[in-house]
C-alpha cells in the first residue's frame, strides 16, 4: 500500500484545503493520472498517482490538510478490473461514430463543465453552449437534478429566475471561504491598514491605439499568432513610466527602500475562484506580440485555475483592467509590497474640446493609487500624465520619445 501525502508547495504555505476528488474511493487509478484537486491560498493544484492500483481515499472533500498529511492510499498490489481499460476509452469510442452534424454536442461538455460540476444530457448541455445559459441557472428534474432539454428551454423562457428558484424566495446559502478567497481578503486589508494609499486620475483619448488596432490587427494575428489588444500598450507605457520615475517600481523593506531594475508587470486577472495576479516577467525587454501572447497564456491558466505559485509572485507594478466588467471609474488597492497600482477603465465615447471644437471621443478615465510614503505627489501625477502620453501618442513607445525629437537629439 502506497501512501499519497500532501506535498510542499511552497516556503510559507503549511496547510490546503481539498477541493475535490477526481477518482472514486475503491476506482482503479492509472500511474500519474489525477486524482485529486488541492487548494492552497495562492493557487490550485492537482495530486497525481504515484503508482497504478485501487484508491482508497483517507481524506474528505472541503478538509484543511496539513502540509504531509495523508490524503489517500493505492493498493499498487491490487490487480486491474477487467473493465477498467474499457472504461477509460468510453469518451473516444462515443465520439467515433458521431456524425459531422452531431460535433457541437461532442464540444459542448468542454464549454459548459467549468461553470458547475451539475450533470446534463448533451441535448442540454448543447443548448446551453449555444445559448450562453450557465449551468447554476438551470434547475434540473432528470435523476440527482440531473438537466434535461426542457429545463434549459424553461430557464430561457424565465430569465429572471435564477436556477428554478420560486418567486421571493428567502433561502440563504452557506458556503466556505476558500484559502484563496481567505489570502486575498487578508493582503486587502493589509494594504489598507499599512500602506498610506491615495489615488490620482486622468483620462486617456484611446482613439489613436483604436486606430492602430483596426489598421494592423489582422496582419498582427497572422505574422504573431495572438490578437492585438489593449494591455500590450498599457504594458509598454507603463514600463517606459517606471524607468523615468523608479520610485513606482519601489517598495519599503523595514528601513531601505528597494528600487527593481526590471518590470515584473502584475496582471490582474478574475479567476473562478478569486483574483489572481500573474507575472508578466522583464516586460520592459519584450516586443508587443510577445506581451500579448504572455497575457493570454497566463489569463487562459488563471481561468483553468493551472497557475504555479512561480506565476503569481514577485511582481513589481499591477495594472488592473476594471473597464472588462463595465466599470467607469475606481480607486483600485495596492498589491503590497508594491508600491503602486494602475486601474484601466471602460472606454466611453464622452464630448471632449478640441482644438477649440467639441468632438466624441473615445475616453477612458485611468486610475494610479500608490503607497505615499515613498510616492510623492509629483512622482504619482508625473507617472500617470506620462503613461497618459505614451497612450496617446503610441508611436512614443518605440523609442519613449517623439522621433523627430530624438533625431535632433533634443528634449
Amino acid at each position: 500500500m502506497i501512501d499519497i501525502k500532501v506535498p510542499t508547495v511552497g516556503e510559507s504555505i503549511s496547510e490546503v484545503t481539498l477541493v475535490k476528488w477526481l477518482k472514486k474511493d475503491g476506482e482503479w487509478v492509472d500511474r500519474d493520472e489525477l486524482i485529486c484537486e488541492l487548494e492552497s491560498e495562492k493557487a490550485t493544484f492537482e495530486l497525481n498517482a504515484e503508482q497504478a492500483g485501487i484508491l482508497h481515499i483517507v481524506a474528505e472533500e472541503g478538509a484543511t490538510l496539513n502540509i504531509g498529511d495523508l490524503a489517500c492510499q493505492i493498493d499498487e498490489t491490487a490487480a486491474r478490473p477487467e473493465g477498467a481499460a474499457p472504461k477509460a476509452e468510453a469518451p473516444k469510442a462515443e465520439a467515433k461514430p458521431a456524425a459531422a452534424p452531431a460535433a457541437p454536442k461532442a464540444e459542448a461538455p468542454k464549454a459548459a463543465a467549468p461553470a458547475s460540476d451539475v450533470k446534463a444530457t448533451p441535448v442540454a448541455q448543447a443548448i446551453m453552449a449555444d445559448k450562453q445559459v450557465k449551468p447554476a441557472d438551470v434547475k434540473g428534474s432528470g435523476s440527482m437534478g440531473r438537466i434535461m432539454k426542457n429545463d434549459v428551454l424553461e430557464a430561457l423562457q424565465n430569465p429572471g429566475r435564477k436556477g428554478g428558484a420560486e418567486a421571493f424566495s428567502r433561502e440563504d446559502k452557506r458556503e466556505k471561504m476558500s484559502n484563496l478567497r481567505k489570502t486575498v481578503s487578508r493582503r486587502l486589508v493589509e494594504a489598507k491598514n499599512t500602506t498610506a494609499m491615495l489615488t490620482t486620475f486622468n483620462e486617456v483619448d484611446m482613439g489613436r491605439i483604436m486606430e492602430v488596432r483596426k489598421q494592423y490587427k489582422d496582419v498582427f494575428k497572422e505574422m504573431h499568432g495572438v490578437n492585438l489588444g489593449f494591455m500590450s500598450f498599457f504594458t509598454k507605457a507603463c514600463c517606459i513610466a517606471l524607468e523615468e520615475w523608479p520610485a513606482v517600481n519601489a517598495y519599503i523593506d523595514g528601513d531601505n527602500l528597494v528600487y527593481h531594475q526590471y518590470c515584473d508587470i502584475s496582471i490582474a486577472v478574475s479567476a473562478p475562484k478569486g483574483l489572481v495576479v500573474p507575472v508578466i516577467r522583464n516586460a520592459e525587454s519584450l516586443s508587443m506580440a510577445e506581451i500579448e501572447g504572455k497575457v493570454g497564456e497566463l489569463a487562459k491558466k488563471a481561468r483553468e485555475n493551472k497557475l504555479t505559485i512561480e506565476e503569481m509572485t514577485g511582481g513589481t507594478f499591477t495594472i488592473t483592467n476594471g473597464g472588462v466588467f463595465g466599470s467607469l471609474m475606481s480607486t483600485p488597492i495596492i498589491n503590497i509590497p508594491q508600491s503602486a497600482i494602475l486601474g484601466m477603465h471602460k472606454i466611453q465615447d464622452r464630448p471632449m474640446a478640441v482644438n477649440g471644437k467639441v468632438e466624441i471621443r473615445p475616453m477612458m478615465y485611468i486610475a494610479l493609487s500608490y503607497d505615499h510614503r515613498i510616492i510623492d505627489g509629483r512622482e504619482s501625477v508625473s507617472f500617470l500624465v506620462r503613461v497618459k502620453e505614451l497612450l496617446e501618442q503610441p508611436e512614443l513607445l518605440l523609442f519613449g520619445k517623439d522621433p523627430m525629437k530624438a533625431l535632433l537629439e533634443v528634449k
